[in-house]
């Protein structure tokens, strides 16, 4: 579903990861991790085409993917239900009723999202990922503001997603229990201080854990 090789990508201007590879194929779900800024964002938001590598191939679909970043994505005065209606309608997806019940949603769907909790607005931010249709779902530090249940919601909604043929991928801290998971320490990707990479990168079987 995703192969990524001699990936380089940059922020500021500064190259941050270079000669990143790996692949991901449907059913599974693959973890980056690493220390603050060694790059997560900056890799995910590239290989979601939200900025260009500067080195490197990603081959994926860009229909096949769906992003969730930082931002919940949701709009204040549309209600619960209004806003998943607006993103399946934006992605072509199919209904809400199983995302309202994936992130226990239900009782809230009449409600504005601007009288939502940090916790519930994060909840309706990801339960968008089940109405775009899109089987590969990256996401950026999606368990922020969640409490226990919710974190667990949302390992049950990426458990449901594999087995039904999807993949996902995300930066993440959190031990999720999802025993399909594979590791990526992105740390033996960074270039040396003030350099471009010039010694041999890990292959990705040597970089994931």
């Amino acid at each position: 579903m995703l192969s990524v090789s001699g990936l380089a990508v940059a922020r500021g201007g500064i190259c941050v990861l270079a000669d990143v590879g790996f692949t991901l194929a449907r059913g599974e779900v693959l973890i980056l991790r690493g220390p603050n800024g060694v790059g997560k964002t900056t890799l995910l938001r590239t290989l979601a085409g939200l900025q260009p590598p500067l080195a490197g191939v990603v081959d994926c679909s860009a229909d096949s993917m769906a992003y969730a970043g930082h931002a919940d994505g949701v709009k204040p005065t549309l209600s619960v239900r209004e806003n998943l209606v607006f993103w399946a309608q934006v992605f072509g997806g199919g209904g809400i009723s199983g995302a309202l019940a994936a992130f226990d949603l239900d009782g809230l769907a009449d409600r504005a999202a601007q009288n939502l909790s940090a916790g519930q607005k994060r909840r309706l931010g990801l339960a968008r990922m089940r109405v775009t249709g899109r089987p590969l779902w990256m996401f950026d530090e999606p368990t922020v503001s969640l409490d226990a249940a919710s974190v667990g919601l949302f390992a049950a909604a990426v458990r449901a997603h594999l087995a039904a043929g999807g993949a996902a991928i995300m930066a993440t801290h959190i031990d999720l229990g999802l025993a399909e998971a594979r590791v990526l320490d992105l740390s033996p990707f960074r270039p040396r201080p003030g350099q471009a990479r010039t010694d041999p990168a890990p292959t990705s079987d040597e970089a994931f854990l």
